[in-house]
């Protein structure tokens, strides 16, 4: 060895020169945070703590958040991404009420929403450093320079000096962009309890990024400083570790456009006393958050329970537990269920912050304590896990929240991880939501191709075979052409979480029972998309060649009184034939609701004595008559 090549590899060793061994291609993005940092004199640890509750240190592959946020630090620009105001209910044909004994309801279209300082950080952002604003939405080194110039620009204004992390609270809530102490304090205690405890990951473009855990106690009384105003969680039914804020959706009697007295948009209700609450609806709300705040106080509108805003998280409740929202398609499910509306678009491909993920999975364990409602996808079910309730509904139903929603990240903030039971028979569905990239279409406009970007749905194909056809949905394609890779389209497609009936194994592919028939889905067993477990299922009793599906469990035509209409028993257009097997959710009583007066004083439910099974029969939960099947455990045949 040369003299010269001795003294350099000897000067590296002594004084830790970096090496390229030693600077992996895989840390330029922590690197990126530390050198931000130290240029703005940002507390490392509070920079990577405000990005982890914004994006989890993710690019998102260039695209918007829900709320219009780029890149790690989440720099928002409202004129480039979607700009609609847009309505959860603008997309399909259903009525949001899903209530036969009355005429169906269609809400106007919401109008596009003004940019707000909220929504365009990203001009400030390239005002404090001279960069592009184009640069610093899809660049993802700027994007964390413009990040920490504006926590540098927050403390600035509150006039405090420091390098202890616990001294930039102020900062930390100013950036979540809130308008009110509640909800800015409530972003911040999130950071800062990420910073306490640390993270650690790979993003979805294969970054390594760490944040230590640094214990901390922030500066709390900062709060004071950001001329905020007051704000109060008074006539919340919410938990303590979140600031509600009360959004009353009216209960008001109005004269509609053909001269005839109703009203809107609600139901008064006695819940639980009068029925039990058995399901937490996840939708989004294809609008952002004033617009759709400005739809909820329309009486002419529909109704939810709760709006959580993507930036931050915060949560605001609109209609009371004991009330029936109109939000789901399916009086049945209304009946029996609270919505929760997150700010966000299931089409367009954006992404969904990790603050709202955690203030939502905050609420749904806390509205499922408190109703007794199990922690899996039989209850925390998807809009687009709702059935129509008659053949004719069944195509207008909406998909939402999506298949970017990330259910497996979800079920770990609620505590309920997803995992493997052994295999007895039935399956979750589980792929690995980085990596799965399914070839969507349609997220912009018809027929281009969705941007590649980590999802939780599975496709199925009717053979083996990742060339062979998708499976058909007689009730979305009547014509009986297969399913399609429209991103609306979930004729062949299921969801983590969801647990289907194994049907057959060849290899690395799994089939399942879904809508009468065998669906194919690779599953290797060193990447599964699917983990081994147990339930109960239902099969056809001895003797039927078939049994009906239902989309509501609604009582038989005797149970109902003299003064309120028979609501039809009608089947929907599948086959649930001998043979197939099907995971079952729960098992329930048949009720109706009926509530469609505004005097709530003659509101009743009504009860049968027909029982139902719920069962996971395609990429909707449906119900089949207990009379109907035989219940048992998965590992039996």
């Amino acid at each position: 060895m040369r003299p010269a090549l001795i003294l350099a590899t000897v000067t590296g060793l002594v004084l830790g020169v970096t090496t390229a061994s030693a600077d992996p291609a895989d840390q330029v993005r922590q690197r990126d945070f530390s050198a931000a940092a130290a240029e703005f004199g940002v507390p490392e640890s509070v920079l990577l703590g405000v990005s982890y509750l914004e994006s989890k240190w993710d690019t998102n592959a260039g695209t918007p958040s829900t709320s219009a946020g780029y890149g790690p630090m989440h720099l928002t620009d409202v004129r480039t991404a979607n700009p609609s105001g847009g309505t959860h209910h603008d997309d399909g044909t259903e009525d949001p009420r899903g209530d036969d004994s009355r005429s169906p309801l269609k809400p106007e279209p919401a109008p596009p929403v003004e940019p707000v300082p909220q929504l365009m950080t990203v001009d400030q952002a390239a005002a404090l450093t001279g960069t592009p604003t184009e640069d610093l939405r899809s660049n993802a080194k700027q994007n964390i320079r413009g990040g920490a110039a504006l926590l540098a620009q927050y403390q600035k204004e509150i006039g405090v000096t420091s390098d202890n992390p616990a001294d930039w609270y102020g900062a930390v809530a100013r950036y979540g962009g809130a308008g009110d102490t509640g909800a800015a304090a409530t972003f911040a205690d999130e950071v800062f309890a990420t910073i306490n405890t640390g993270a650690d990951r790979v993003t979805d473009d294969g970054q390594h990024v760490r944040l230590a855990a640094t214990p901390v106690q922030p500066a709390k009384g900062q709060l004071d400083r950001l001329g905020l105003r007051k704000s109060t969680s008074d006539n919340t039914e919410c938990p303590r570790s979140l600031a509600c804020e009360w959004i009353p959706a009216p209960y008001e009697e109005y004269v509609d456009s053909k001269g005839k007295l109703t009203y809107g948009n609600h139901d008064k209700g006695n819940r639980p006393e009068s029925q039990d609450i058995r399901y937490i609806v996840i939708h989004d709300t294809e609008g952002r958050w004033d617009g759709v705040l400005n739809m909820v106080r329309d009486p002419k509108y529909v109704s939810w329970q709760y709006t959580l805003r993507s930036a931050d998280g915060h949560v605001a409740q609109h209609v009371k537990h004991k009330d029936v929202a109109w939000q789901a398609g399916n009086w049945y499910v209304n009946s029996k269920s609270i919505g929760l509306e997150h700010e966000g678009f299931a089409a367009l491909g954006t992404w969904y912050t990790e603050a709202m993920y955690r203030s939502s999975a905050k609420l749904v364990r806390y509205l499922a304590a408190k109703y007794r409602i199990p922690l899996d996808r039989a209850h925390i079910i998807g809009h687009d896990n709702v059935p129509g309730t008659i053949p004719d509904t069944v195509k207008g139903m909406h998909w939402d929240p999506g298949p970017y929603w990330d259910w497996s990240h979800y079920f770990d903030l609620l505590g309920a991880p997803l995992r493997p039971m052994g295999n007895l028979g039935l399956v979750t569905i589980r792929p690995d939501f980085d990596k799965n990239k399914p070839a969507f279409v349609g997220c912009v406009k018809p027929g281009e191709p969705c941007t590649p970007r980590g999802s939780t749905s599975v496709i199925l194909h009717t053979q083996p075979d990742a060339n062979s056809p998708l499976l058909k949905d007689p009730g979305l394609r009547p014509d009986g052409s297969p399913g399609t890779m429209q991103i609306s389209d979930h004729s062949s497609r299921v969801e983590t979480g969801q647990q289907f009936a194994v049907a057959d194994v060849r290899g690395d592919w799994t089939a399942i029972w879904y809508l009468g028939q065998k669906g194919w889905f690779h599953n290797p067993r060193k990447a599964p998309t699917a983990l081994g477990t147990g339930g109960l299922v239902v099969t056809p009793k001895k003797g039927k060649t078939t049994v009906p599906v239902y989309g509501r469990a609604y009582p038989e035509a005797s149970a109902y009184p003299a003064n309120i209409p028979v609501q039809g028993v009608v089947p929907l257009q599948y086959t649930f034939s001998a043979g197939e097997r099907y995971s079952v959710g729960q098992a329930l009583t048949s009720e109706y609701y009926w509530a469609s007066t505004f005097d709530s004083s003659n509101h009743t439910v009504v009860r049968g004595r027909t029982k139902y099974v719920q069962i996971q029969f395609g990429h909707r939960i449906m119900f089949v008559k207990a009379e109907d099947v035989d219940v048992k455990p998965s590992f039996l045949r």
